[in-house]
């Protein structure tokens, strides 16, 4: 009987890989190797399409800018990694419900496993760019040429194939964890930062302005006489970052870091050795940032699919159903108005939450519940449920303290779904407040930045320790 996995077998050799190092790469290169990686990131979002006519329409992947903090809009990193994430989540959801069968103990079966979300990576990565050119993003087809518009899908794709392969040169043993979770760190900090510190001016009715909220207010406090409504409008101008979202994004910023060191240690010893005795952390994000990625890759394909059905098929119930759409004339932005899209959409300011509470209430509702059954439903495909964290303190000869070797699963899910459900709980609920708070670079973004950093932190002080010296990287 020939298993799915099996399909995948004949693209193995066209297929294109980054090596398994030979050895365990020294800390001092596994940092240089990300900085390359970011670098030639970096510089490809700042790289312009070429051959297209003008950028003047919607962006479909506004949205998910938005969450991702992401600022490759018109460049050859228009994509980025949303291709890889969304196939990672197909490829995960297949495992769980079984229809991928993967033996994670078997080496061909990892292999083949890897290259089933890097071939429906690709594939996705191809889907996407025609999608997006041929919607008439770079300007109509017909004035386009169907050469060039092939030029723009093949500038596209190309460049999320190298995303994908930057990824892979950082997950198999070159670099620091994720280069997905390094890029999104960095274009949130990013936002952040340039929110904050920004020189440059704008005017929008109110005289010239500072950009950053900090230049802003020293501005405001040095140019005008009325130094009280100088400060109301350093904390309170609307449509600009002011210090109220700046605060916000420090306050949530130092709850999540108290959050992420909150776990609970359940002692283990061996089987075999007597005295033996260490622990086991279940944190309260147990399932760390990745169902937040999943989350909102998923909601920003809902938004990309349901826009380019309303572009087409305006009158039909189905796609009003699933979102309507309105060109926002400022911006040039389709943005949600009814449907399915609309209310899974937060508000952006107190007057719509007003206008339309219930509006507010279901976006509130489907991000505490999104969250909880992601990250509740991750845990059962990524090798983190009892069951399977049973099967690796087996494996290496371990047990809880106090429990025989038959009950472990039983003790283990005291502890492991609820962390899961309940740690989604708290992301969502993070996440509302800090959008509702107007938290620069949204709530979604902040809590990715916040654990990516934390994860890193934590893999450096290990990787220190491992080598002998918190300064080994100097040595």
């Amino acid at each position: 009987m020939v298993r799915t996995l099996d399909l995948v077998r004949p693209f193995l050799p066209y297929l294109p890989e980054v090596k398994t190092p030979p050895r365990r790469v020294p800390i001092k290169e596994r940092l240089i190797w990300s900085l390359v990686a970011l670098a030639v990131y970096l510089i490809a979002c700042q790289i312009p399409l070429y051959g297209f006519l003008n950028t003047g329409g919607s962006d479909p992947f506004y949205l998910m800018r938005l969450v991702l903090g992401a600022s490759s809009r018109g460049t050859i990193m228009e994509l980025g990694f949303s291709p890889i994430v969304t196939s990672g989540m197909i490829v995960q959801l297949l495992a769980g419900a079984r229809i991928i069968e993967v033996d994670y103990s078997n080496k061909l079966d990892r292999t083949l496993f890897e290259a089933a979300q890097k071939l429906i990576g690709i594939g996705f990565a191809l889907f996407e760019a025609i999608i997006y050119v041929y919607s008439g993003m770079y300007g109509p087809v017909s004035s386009l040429g169907h050469a060039r518009a092939a030029l723009l899908v093949g500038q596209l794709f190309c460049a999320s194939v190298v995303v994908m392969l930057l990824d892979e040169l950082l997950q198999k043993g070159y670099g620091l964890g994720s280069g997905i979770s390094l890029f999104i760190a960095t274009n949130i900090a990013e936002t952040i930062v340039w929110s904050a510190f920004s020189p440059m001016t704008i005017n929008i009715g109110r005289g010239v302005e500072f950009e950053g909220a900090v230049i802003s207010f020293f501005h405001l406090l040095l140019t005008r006489s009325d130094k009280t409504r100088a400060l109301y409008e350093a904390f309170y101008r609307p449509e600009l970052p002011n210090l109220s979202n700046l605060l916000a994004t420090v306050t949530v910023f130092l709850i999540v870091i108290y959050l992420q060191g909150l776990r609970i240690d359940l002692p283990i010893k061996s089987v075999k050795v007597r005295g033996h005795v260490s622990s086991y952390p279940i944190q309260l994000f147990y399932t760390s940032n990745t169902p937040i990625i999943l989350q909102s890759t998923l909601v920003s394909n809902l938004y990309f699919f349901s826009q380019i059905l309303w572009k087409r098929f305006p009158n039909t119930f189905f796609v009003r159903a699933f979102g309507k759409w309105a060109q926002y004339r400022d911006t040039g932005q389709f943005l949600p108005v009814g449907g399915l899209a609309y209310y899974i959409s937060k508000p952006h300011n107190l007057a719509e939450i007003i206008a339309d509470p219930i509006r507010a209430l279901s976006y509130i509702l489907f991000m505490l519940v999104s969250c909880a059954v992601m990250s509740y439903l991750y845990i059962e495909v990524s090798g983190k449920s009892a069951r399977d964290v049973a099967k690796q303190l087996r494996d290496q000869e371990l047990t809880i303290k106090g429990h025989r070797d038959t009950s472990l699963v039983k003790e283990l899910n005291r502890y492991i779904p609820i962390a899961a459900a309940f740690g989604g709980v708290l992301v969502g609920l993070l996440t509302v407040v800090a959008d509702l708070t107007g938290a620069i670079g949204s709530g979604t973004g902040i809590l990715l930045a916040v654990t990516i950093i934390y994860e890193y932190s934590t893999a450096f002080a290990k990787e220190s320790q491992e080598s002998g010296s918190p300064l080994a990287f100097f040595e």
